[in-house]
């Protein structure tokens, strides 16, 4: 059996790996666990609840919610199947944003997972006609939310026939969900995937990832993005058994509980496990703290990369860093971790490095909404791997690296991507879908980039966020943000210097790093607000920039002035992304004066 639309998958882990614990999920401060056969069953009961309801193939359906969860998987099972296309909004969105994907998509219903939920969707004052809830909820309208268990219907023989007979009508290049990307400025736009363009990245993945019936995942990243979504798709197909987290702040409790061997994450999640061994490190003694210090610099220059042999001193060493470190360390990630795959953002070097010599190995890919979306991975088998870049192009996927731009550093060109994942366009939009296209057809990812050994993509920032200075020159803000980010001390970079003589940065501490610095070195802290003014702070600060200017960076593209800010950056106060991206014109506008200080203190 092989599975061409998206709601096969389940089908065929049925028929090839039947899970007694297929996917559990908490309810009511306790896990509830679903076999395969009691997904597939509360699947056509939730189908059969939307037919009853009237919704019909072709409708739009929203998913508005707080995290992943079995519900979140069966209630999109349940849509692809009958033909309804899913519409998942991030639960970050503001309710501007979420007024224009129902009006935008025409969304006829939405699910919410809570009572959160259920007002960020009532002050977009939608107008739909049904709102579906995943939990009971105070409903103080009586009625007007259909509770999961009133939604499901189980199915009579018509039922069945019915769902049968739509099943049967759908096709690999039907429209199969509907995408609200995030961007980095205006509305989000709809990115039409049909089951053809998600089942092929599934396949591409399975036949580069280790996932099996054998392997237990963690889920915890929002299925809202099309990232964790296809991954719990090829979950399904592998046969894994998949435990879906309430937030990531919960990980330090659930990775010991469940001991998984495989999950997805954003940089930040990685940044935040660091920041733990860190705080682990600072409460520890003296002899510890040496020896967790030289354990983790051996772990940053962890050498195993592409076809290079790991040094016969370091094997050693990494066995005795091992010993006293590294499997602490695992332990407190359950045990048996093995594999962590990270995309959305650019990894630190540094961190995929120190977390591989540990015995996890990292590996960071690329991809976009549009491309459904993988476009290249680093791989876990020898060789394949180069730490800095995003890996290799994923089977079936074409990469090729457009005419240089002579206005990008380097010359290097737009990545531009061909194959079966690349989306039919953006709904409503054929103006901006035929721009994003070649002549020849090849999608035009924005992003500039170039191959390094031979075949391992690197991606070195956005071609629309270039920027001139004053000298005539262009800067890749993206790529000197992340230079910047490889100092454990910062936290987020925003590079300016539009029409300015030169280039400065607005830095967000890591507060967590600094703190542990203050206190080794005798300087007192008193609040975040007031550490950023601290002249030794700021004389820390200087040294960390001054090295990475001299190590990293090119002479146009050197960090001459920077200010220190203690705000937050989150998606919640809209100054990044759901994905976590800096929104540059957010950004600029709410820090506007401070951008004006820094080229004012060198002008």
């Amino acid at each position: 059996m092989d599975f061409t639309r998206l709601f096969d998958i389940l089908d065929y882990q049925q028929k090839r790996f039947p899970q007694q614990m297929a996917m559990a999920g908490r309810e009511h401060d306790a896990w509830q666990t679903w076999s395969t056969a009691e997904l597939l069953a509360e699947r056509n009961k939730i189908s059969a609840g939307l037919l009853h309801r009237g919704l019909h193939k072709g409708d739009k359906v929203g998913v508005l919610a707080h995290c992943g969860s079995p519900k979140w998987v069966i209630a999109d099972g349940a849509m692809l199947q009958t033909g309804i296309i899913p519409v998942p909004i991030h639960a970050t969105a503001r309710p501007d944003e979420i007024a224009h994907i129902i009006r935008d998509s025409g969304m006829k219903a939405c699910f919410v997972s809570n009572e959160n939920m259920l007002e960020k969707l009532r002050a977009a004052d939608p107008g739909l006609e049904f709102i579906f809830s995943f939990e009971k909820l105070r409903d103080p309208e009586q009625g007007a939310v259909i509770y999961w268990n009133a939604l499901a219907v189980e199915p009579e023989n018509r039922d069945l026939e019915k769902i049968q007979y739509l099943r049967d009508s759908i096709r690999e290049s039907d429209l199969a969900t509907l995408l609200y990307t995030s961007g980095t400025t205006g509305m989000p736009k709809g990115v039409m995937l049909s089951h053809l363009n998600i089942v092929s990245n599934v396949k591409s993945v399975l036949a580069i990832v280790p996932v099996g019936p054998d392997i237990t995942a963690v889920s915890f990243l929002p299925l809202s993005h099309i990232f964790e979504r296809m991954v719990t798709y090829v979950y399904q197909a592998a046969g894994a058994g998949v435990w879906y987290a309430e937030a990531v702040e919960h990980l330090p409790r659930i990775l010991p509980e469940v001991r998984p061997h495989f999950f997805t994450a954003v940089p930040r999640v990685l940044e935040r496990m660091y920041e733990r061994l860190l705080d682990e490190r600072n409460k520890s003694g003296i002899l510890r703290r040496k020896i967790m210090d030289w354990a983790i610099r051996l772990g940053e220059r962890f050498p195993y990369s592409g076809e290079r042999d790991m040094p016969v001193d370091y094997f050693f060493k990494r066995l005795l860093a091992d010993l006293f470190v590294f499997r602490h360390w695992r332990k407190r990630m359950g045990g048996r971790i093995q594999y962590i795959a990270v995309g959305a953002a650019a990894l630190q070097p540094r961190l995929g490095r120190l977390f591989s010599a540990a015995g996890i190995d990292v590996r960071e890919g690329y991809g976009l909404t549009e491309t459904s979306p993988v476009i290249a991975f680093n791989r876990f088998e020898p060789g394949g791997v180069h730490f800095g870049t995003v890996g290799i192009p994923a089977p079936g996927v074409d990469v090729r690296i457009g005419e240089a731009d002579p206005e990008a550093p380097e010359n290097d060109g737009e990545i531009e991507v061909k194959g079966p994942n690349i989306m039919s366009g953006y709904f409503n939009l054929p103006e901006e879908t035929a721009a994003r296209f070649t002549a020849d057809g090849w999608f035009k990812t924005g992003d500039l980039g170039k191959f390094e050994y031979k075949r391992f993509l690197r991606v070195t920032g956005r071609k629309n966020e270039l920027f001139k200075t004053t000298s005539g020159k262009f800067v890749a803000p993206a790529f000197v943000e992340q230079q910047l980010q490889t100092s454990p001390f910062i936290s987020h970079a925003l590079v300016v210097g539009l029409n300015q003589p030169f280039v400065g940065a607005l830095l967000v501490p890591n507060f967590s790093y600094l703190e542990a610095w203050c206190a080794e070195n005798n300087v007192h802290w008193t609040s975040e607000q007031f550490m950023v003014l601290n002249p030794k702070v700021e004389k820390l600060f200087q040294q960390e920039v001054d090295r990475i200017n001299e190590e990293r960076l090119g002479t146009i593209e050197k960090i001459r002035a920077f200010r220190l800010l203690h705000d937050a950056w989150t998606p919640e106060n809209g100054l990044l992304t759901p994905t976590l991206k800096l929104r540059r014109g957010p950004l600029l506008a709410r820090y506007e004066k401070e951008v004006a200080d820094i080229f004012a203190m060198k002008g």
